[in-house]
């Protein structure tokens, strides 16, 4: 970079400015989203004038952009066969440029470990106020009955599940599933003790909240990812691991008869499923490379419903990712959004040379997540949630940036 844009006063000012744009989206994205949006189109337009007043400055290019692109390609051809374009259209704009901006302000302006610390940092200070007001609600008492998110017939003493700053039970658990992801990686690889305990205690909590969600696809996504590894690593990790969830579970009776629901055909949460399912692979087949277009799967959804056939229930998602992608906007959609996963995934993975510590304990949380929420799409769309979504495109660009530190 040339010394004298380096030194200029407004070249500072941009990159304070940004820099603390991203501080404070990653602090405020789980906690309030019109806030974060605010951090988001501050550092946006910061960068922009940067970008486009500094000559010196250029655009950092990767082999992410191509799926990127081709994501943003046939999300918008998506929108010319929507049954409600303007919907569409604005649902569009207004999300994935969301998610689009999110990644390219981090990729494009944090360089060094100073700044990626600061932003695990902010995430994981807004998570201990998140789960701290999770913990509150499960001891206070939330009466989830009136919210229809649990057969209250199978269980009847089930009568709270958290969900703390977040809209439900189950976009809280993607949220701790990222969280508990991001905190093991770090406790694993950190060798500081008072850095070990600190992410070791929030990993703690963070877990015993995702408990109280009582999302049985999150337990099972965390517990299978967590376990496989420790058992990689370390056999005798595996067995004690096993133990200790064998002994909760068997004197924890809700715990289990929750968890063994799975497996239950009556299961009103597994049949609903099912049936979404099968409608969807109908709408899939019907619109396969353009899809019924962009953030419409509600609107279509009832000329597919042969389950429910209630006109005054409103189904928003498929509750499972990837057959959700494909029905909204095509198979090549969800191939274009496979291929920036995957690419994220197999950087993360080879990108394990790192000689500080913590990035390499960053960089296996970050794999975690990516692991995990990919899992948990076969049984739920928590990337259907506009927070959850940043935050995937958020732990996806720290993957590229940490991979340009290596």
């Amino acid at each position: 970079m040339n010394k004298y844009f380096k030194n200029n006063k407004y070249f500072s000012l941009l990159n304070y400015i940004i820099e603390y744009s991203i501080l404070g989206l990653a602090f405020f994205l789980a906690l309030n989203q019109d806030i974060a949006s605010g951090f988001l189109l501050t550092g946006t337009l910061a960068y922009l004038i940067k970008l486009s007043y500094f000559k010196d400055v250029k655009f950092k290019y990767s082999i992410v952009d191509l799926p990127i692109a081709l994501l943003v390609v046939f999300s918008a051809i998506s929108i010319l066969v929507s049954v409600d374009k303007f919907f569409s259209f604005y649902n569009c704009y207004n999300l994935l440029g969301r998610y689009v901006l999110t990644y390219y302000l981090l990729v494009q302006n944090i360089e060094n470990i100073h700044q990626v610390k600061k932003v695990i940092a902010a995430i994981l200070l807004s998570a201990v106020g998140v789960i701290s007001y999770g913990f509150y609600q499960y001891f206070h008492g939330i009466d989830v009955t009136q919210f229809r998110w649990v057969d209250d017939q199978q269980f009847p003493e089930l009568k709270t599940r958290v969900f703390s700053t977040l809209q439900n039970p189950n976009i809280l658990a993607g949220y701790l599933l990222m969280v508990s992801a991001l905190c093991f990686g770090l406790l694993w690889k950190i060798k500081e003790l008072f850095w070990k305990g600190l992410f070791g205690f929030i990993f703690l909590f963070s877990t015993i909240c995702l408990l109280f969600t009582y999302c049985r696809g999150a337990w099972l996504s965390l517990g299978i990812v967590l376990l496989l590894y420790c058992g990689k690593q370390n056999k005798k990790i595996l067995v004690a691991g096993i133990t200790v969830i064998a002994l909760f579970l068997f004197f924890n009776v809700d715990f289990t008869a929750r968890l063994l629901s799975v497996f239950n055909a009556n299961d009103t949460s597994s049949m609903m499923r099912l049936a979404l399912w099968e409608s969807t692979l109908y709408m899939i087949r019907d619109n396969i490379f353009t899809g019924i277009g962009w953030g419409t799967y509600w609107l279509v959804y009832p000329q597919y419903d042969y389950f429910i056939q209630d006109s005054s229930v409103k189904v928003v998602h498929a509750h499972n990712m990837y057959l959700n992608f494909a029905a909204e906007i095509g198979i090549f959609g969800l191939l274009s959004f496979l291929g920036f996963s995957f690419s994220h995934l197999k950087i993360g993975i080879t990108n394990n040379k790192h000689s500080d510590d913590f990035l390499q304990g960053l960089n296996l949380g970050l794999v975690f997540i990516l692991v995990i929420t990919l899992l948990n799409g076969f049984t739920d769309y928590v990337l259907f949630n506009i927070e959850l979504s940043m935050f995937f495109w958020l732990f996806s660009a720290l993957t590229m940036i940490l991979q340009k530190m290596r």
